[in-house]
């Protein structure tokens, strides 16, 4: 007789199947909303970070010849010595030199006389080597060339073109022709010269920064500065040599670049200089990279709150799924299969969740582009994809660290759990588990950050604050019961705080990721108002708007009494001397004697030094004592004083034309250099300083009167004819051109806000709904103890609001820390923030919890008490 066959055990099913089902019966029960959500937003608000700074960066990258005029520049304060021209036609490069620097444009006595700062510059005929100068505007078109606008708006006519102004002919800015109440085809007087204005410049690819960029341009032929005889032996002027290549092959260029750092370097030509983008233009860097620091900030925000939602919901989801699970595992189906199952799950929806994402972050990044039009050229160069393929990474990051360690433990519920419900529950994350995804995705912040201080404040803070949340709610928690006594207290407060009290660790959790999630919104509402408010207020709009330098002491009375002939008794006056660092405690010193470029930079140029018996009242003491004409003493800035490594005590000595100034550092001072003052960062601390040639230098606000800005230009066109060689440099159109980049930042950072306030939100909302289940167990044993509906919503309300105001009074208290952090060691600007802020993110914070628990917790107390009984006697 034969046995029966032993019929082997099935194999499990494929995960796949089972992850595409389960999936698509989350999604239509609104399970994986909120880790979408949360994914999503982070994911945009990183890549339209990363998609604006990518094209930002190819588009500089793609016209730094341009913005430069050149291949490589040699840059410096004497002419090019004759060996660098040689050897740039021995490597076969052409070259063009340009002279640039400050003077004063005059219009002819028949055409009114008027004058105004300009900035020179004279170039020879191959200028310019890379890009093109855009000129246009004919003879008597007088309306369309005058006036700012007209530089942005061009015209039909415009013209390119790729060579210097022909001689006796000059370029100009359209400005000048508004200021001098001139037009094409008139006479411009420059120094000894009278040159005739041929075009109007639209558009000069290689223009600079400083004082003079903020003058109009002067544009013309180098065969034609002889006869100005502006250039004498102690004048201000910055040559530049450029040399680029004539094919497609880069090493004669980086040839010449490595000879001429040698020879810089071996013959000690000081204030000589190779440029490169960063240091031929840096206000554009400057100006980006501020602005990329607060949208960063605001990503960062968005990131770290999506990673705390994420973290909720994802533990929400695993505790809905308990039950499914412990089915599963009755039917037979292996705990391997359970994971893989979720696994497939969660990474289909962290691929769908980041892709989503990054199309939306490509979008938003165009809003960036059009907000900072001012600062950037809408022609773009296309994004490449380290910006999304880093969304994705950021998005399976969120997932796998934070969203699926409590998935997996689905995979270990024991099958007894189907008749016992007390059973299986979960459990907390391993520490291993939470450092692992902590970390990996704090790498990836601090990678998107692109500022390390800005990326260790804003992670750090939030980590650190994490844990003193906990901490001080733990303790308000313990503190609870005792605080609201038995008799006495109203019913609803009694139970309210009894059923904090009876769950401590669920009541930390949800203090602290409300915390986490209010002290992201309170720091956004701080960035928004106190911080920005502080950086523009570093250049605010009253600020001093003329600068005079060159005063001589002999005209020092009769220039002051003119002033205040004029109603200008608010002003700086400072005298004014140049030198350069020679030695510090009694050794020479250089620029290869520092590997910093700033350091290098300082030494390589003169100072503008000064000295005053008085320590000007705009500056602070943070070092040292400043003593009244103390003999042999120097005050130096902290910043300058950091970058050289200088301390109080120190000897240093100058080379002042010739003769020699030294001093011993006796005091420290902070210096806001955006203030407009006129700031020094070296000062004798003395009335008298003998046997220096000096002159004065003033900063005031022009007088307007009813005329306004023509009253101000007629008062500088008299001081102009009664001191002729002073230098009046007009910087208000500086001023409102930082004032306009500030709102435009602003508006981007408003713009970027959003998505940090919909993360925030999240977060509340899945703090507030993890407890959903819990509540219901709780509200139908006390339900079924005879609490009445309007009990219960008084209990829940008290609840919420206790909860959401001690985490807006913990929230705010850690956005203040984080806020004073960012404003010193990041934006760089003094900051505090108001009494009043832990008290309106204390009610803030109640508000929202209040709304957050109507919204997700509304269903609770509409449930029918059969309902509700009948899942409580299933517990």
């Amino acid at each position: 007789m034969n046995s029966p066959s032993i019929r082997p055990a099935p194999a499990p099913p494929s995960p796949f199947p089972l992850a595409w089902r389960q999936m698509a019966r989350d999604f239509r029960a609104g399970e994986l909303r909120l880790l979408v959500v949360a994914v999503m937003l982070a994911v945009a608000a990183l890549t339209a970070v990363g998609f604006f700074a990518d094209r930002i960066n190819g588009g500089l990258a793609r016209d730094a010849r341009q913005l430069l005029g050149g291949d490589a520049i040699v840059s410096s304060d004497q002419p090019a010595p004759p060996a660098f021209a040689a050897k740039a036609r021995e490597l076969g490069l052409v070259t063009a030199t340009t002279a640039g620097f400050p003077s004063m444009g005059r219009a002819a006595e028949a055409q009114g006389g008027a004058s105004r700062l300009v900035s020179v510059k004279a170039v020879s005929d191959a200028y310019p080597l890379r890009g093109k100068v855009t000129v246009g505007g004919a003879a008597g078109e007088k309306d369309k060339a005058r006036g700012a606008d007209d530089k942005a708006r061009g015209g039909v006519d415009d013209k390119a073109r790729s060579s210097a102004p022909a001689a006796g002919s000059v370029w100009v800015d359209p400005a000048l022709l508004g200021a001098l109440n001139l037009e094409i085809g008139d006479t411009l007087l420059l120094g000894d010269a009278t040159l005739r204005i041929a075009e109007r410049i639209v558009n000069e690819p290689d223009r600079g920064t400083g004082f003079s960029s903020f003058a109009p341009r002067v544009l013309l032929n180098q065969a034609d500065l002889p006869a100005t005889g502006l250039i004498q032996p102690a004048s201000r002027v910055t040559y530049r040599f450029a040399v680029a290549a004539t094919g497609v092959d880069e090493l004669p260029v980086r040839q010449f670049v490595d000879w001429a750092e040698a020879q810089i370097k071996v013959g000690n030509l000081r204030g000589m200089r190779v440029e490169s983008l960063a240091t031929g233009r840096p206000e554009m860097r400057q100006t980006l990279d501020r602005a990329g620091k607060f949208l960063n900030l605001v990503a960062l925000l968005s990131a770290l709150l999506a990673a705390v939602a994420v973290g909720i919901a994802s533990r929400d989801f695993a505790s809905r799924h308990l039950d499914d699970c412990a089915m599963l595992r009755v039917l037979g189906l292996p705990q391997r299969t359970i994971a893989a199952q979720y696994i497939v799950e969660f990474t289909a929806v962290g691929l769908i969740a980041s892709v989503a994402g990054v199309v939306l972050g490509f979008a938003v990044h165009y809003v960036f582009v059009l907000l900072l039009a001012g600062l950037v050229d809408s022609a773009l160069p296309a994004p490449s994809l380290w910006p999304a393929l880093f969304g994705i990474g950021v998005g399976f990051t969120l997932l796998m660290g934070f969203g699926l360690p409590p998935v997996l433990q689905l995979a270990q519920v024991p099958p007894l759990r189907v008749i016992r419900r007390d059973v299986g529950a979960l459990k907390p994350a391993s520490i291993a588990v939470l450092a692992a995804g902590a970390a990996g995705f704090a790498a990836l912040l601090l990678a998107v950050s692109s500022d390390l201080k800005l990326g260790l404040i804003a992670v750090g803070g939030f980590a650190a604050a994490v844990a003193v949340f906990a901490l001080l709610s733990w303790i308000a928690v313990m503190l609870l019961k005792r605080a609201v006594p038995e008799a006495g207290a109203p019913r609803w407060l009694v139970l309210a705080t009894r059923q904090i009290a009876a769950r401590p660790a669920f009541a930390v959790l949800q203090v602290s990721a409300l915390s986490v999630g209010l002290l992201a919104l309170v720091l956004l509402v701080l960035l928004r108002t106190d911080l920005i408010d502080s950086w523009r207020q570093a250049t605010p709009k009253d600020a001093p708007n003329r600068f005079v330098i060159n005063v001589q002491p002999d005209q020092s009375e009769a220039f002051r009494q003119r002033l205040q002939d004029a109603g200008v008794n608010r002003y700086d006056w400072f005298p004014m001397f140049r030198g350069r660092l020679v030695a510090i405690n009694g050794k020479a010193v250089k620029p290869d004697d520092y590997a910093d470029e700033r350091a290098q930079r300082l030494l390589d140029r003169e100072f503008n030094l000064s000295h005053d018996a008085d320590m000007p009242p705009h500056n602070q003491l943070s070092g040292g004592k400043w003593t009244r004409d103390e003999a042999g003493a120097v005050s130096v800035e902290e910043g300058l004083a950091q970058t050289l490594g200088l301390k109080l005590g120190d000897e240093l000595r100058f080379d002042v034309g010739g003769g020699v100034a030294q001093g011993r550092i006796t005091s420290l001072r902070k210096v806001d250099w955006s203030s407009m003052r006129v700031n020094f960062f070296v000062m004798f601390p003395t009335a008298t300083l003998a046997d220096v040639p000096l002159s004065y230098i003033a900063a005031y606000r022009a007088p307007e009167g009813p005329n306004g800005r023509d009253d101000a230009r007629a008062f500088d066109n008299a001081l102009s004819r009664e001191f002729p060689n002073v230098t009046n440099i007009d910087v208000s159109a500086s001023i409102a051109q930082i004032q306009k980049v500030l709102d435009q930042v602003v508006r981007a950072v408003e713009f970027l806000f959003g998505f940090t306030l919909a993360a925030g939100l999240v977060v509340l909302f899945a703090a507030i709904t993890a407890t959903r289940e819990a509540r219901s167990r709780e509200f139908a044993v006390m339900r079924a103890l005879g609490a009445s509906g309007k009990l219960l919503a008084q209990v829940q309300r008290a609840e919420l609001l206790g909860v959401g105001a001690l985490a807006g009074v913990l929230a705010s208290m850690g956005a203040m820390a984080v806020g004073w952090a960012l404003a010193r060691y990041v934006f760089e600007f003094s900051w505090s923030a108001s009494l009043w802020v832990p008290l309106a993110g204390g009610a803030a914070g109640a508000l929202l919890a209040l709304a957050a628990g109507w919204w997700g917790l509304r269903e609770v107390l509409r449930r029918p008490v059969v309902q509700t009984l009948r899942q409580a006697a299933d517990v």
